[in-house]
């Protein structure tokens, strides 16, 4: 879900974008990693823009990530051999606050090879200037805040305020999806409108994801439900896997446990 957020939010305000990560207003348009010949490595999120001076090149990150560091260089060459002539900018934004000191890790470093970039820790960055952009406030409950739940009904009202019916109802479910990496969703169902988050394809792609996963947990429960009962009979443990579709090493933590 994060990867549609992010771009979309890329897509639709990447001049708010730009302000926030390059530091001036810039119209960008979508870069796709075919465009240098690059399927990426399993990222939270990747956002490719470009104009006709610079490349942007940002990663939203749930979680820290030891990959980070070597995607970036990488990016930056094969972002090289394409566009030589072009200002590059690589940015990290860490969006879950986190005490990992990898989340301080601003370059990559392999024989003489070096690559820097920009990181952005959320959870230290001023809530103001999230609040002065449409494009920016899905992110406000994550910044630097002593009460995120009254950030995300300042979020809720400003929402609120904006002409465009399906523009309310975008920002609102994109609010709801990022401010729940850091509040309760009961909270956020009594700050956010649920009938105007409902009309939006992004929170609807949402839900549908969240109904996946939770079908996919039930049937991982029930195989390893089905495979405890089965490893209490003494079943092989190579037929078990095959029923099951449960690795050995998932069988062996099942019975150790």
């Amino acid at each position: 879900m994060f990867d549609t957020l992010s771009k979309f939010l890329a897509d639709e305000y990447s001049e708010d974008i730009s302000s926030w990560l390059v530091g001036k207003p810039i119209k960008l348009t979508e870069l796709k990693p075919k465009e240098l010949s690059l399927e990426p490595i399993r990222a939270d999120s990747v956002v490719l823009l470009k104009s006709r001076r610079l490349i942007l090149h940002a990663e939203f990150q749930t979680d820290p990530d030891d990959q980070i560091g070597f995607r970036m260089a990488d990016y930056s060459l094969r972002i090289y051999r394409k566009f030589p002539n072009r200002r590059l900018v690589q940015v990290v934004v860490y969006l879950r606050e986190t005490n990992s000191q990898q989340v301080y890790k601003t370059d990559f470093q392999v024989n003489r090879l070096r690559n820097e970039f920009d990181v952005i820790r959320l959870w230290e960055q001023s809530t103001e200037q999230f609040l002065q952009r449409p494009g920016l406030l899905p992110y406000a409950a994550l910044t630097r805040t002593s009460n995120r739940a009254a950030t995300l009904r300042e979020v809720a009202q400003r929402i609120e305020a904006l002409e465009d019916g399906q523009e309310k109802s975008n920002l609102a479910a994109a609010s709801g999806v990022l401010a729940a990496l850091s509040l309760d969703k009961e909270v956020i169902k009594r700050i956010l409108r649920r009938d105007i988050m409902q009309q939006s394809p992004l929170y609807q792609e949402w839900q549908q994801e969240a109904e996946l996963r939770g079908r996919q947990e039930g049937q991982l429960e029930a195989r390893r439900s089905l495979a405890l009962k089965m490893l209490q009979e003494n079943y092989p443990l190579e037929a078990i896997a095959r029923l099951t579709e449960l690795s050995i090493e998932q069988l062996e933590q099942i019975r150790q446990n």
